[in-house]
Order: C-alpha cells, then structure tokens, then sequence
C-alpha cells in the first residue's frame, strides 16, 4: 500500500507542476498580447493625430489659395 501511495503523490505532484507551468505560460502570454494591443493602439492613435494634422494644414492651404 505503502508504494500505491508513493506513486499516487508521485503523480499528483506532476500534475500540480504541470498546471502551474502551463498558468505561468499563460499569464506570461496574456502580457505579451496586453502589451502589443497597447503598442498597436498607441501607433494608431499617433496616426489619426497625423492624420488630422494633415487634413488641417490642406484646409488653411486652400483658405489661403482662394484669399
């Protein structure tokens, strides 16, 4: 009985290193996701501003054109 026990804990301690392993995978993977939709939005954000800065800048040159 003694090594039924054994290996019953034997087992019992791979698998609870297998689950943390694999939540620490995935709370690792999920920062990197996190962290690259912020990127993403922070270049997009930086593009829309350009974007409005352009538009903005034809305007007042066709305002000034047509003075």
């Amino acid at each position: 009985m003694k090594d039924q026990l054994s290996t019953s804990e034997i087992s019992k301690d791979a698998v609870q290193s297998a689950l943390e392993a694999a939540a620490t995978t995935v709370g690792q993977v999920t920062s990197i996701i996190t962290q690259a939709v912020k990127e993403v939005a922070g270049a997009m954000g930086g593009f829309a501003t350009e974007v409005f800065e352009i538009r903005d800048s034809a305007r007042k040159a066709r305002e000034q054109n047509q003075s």
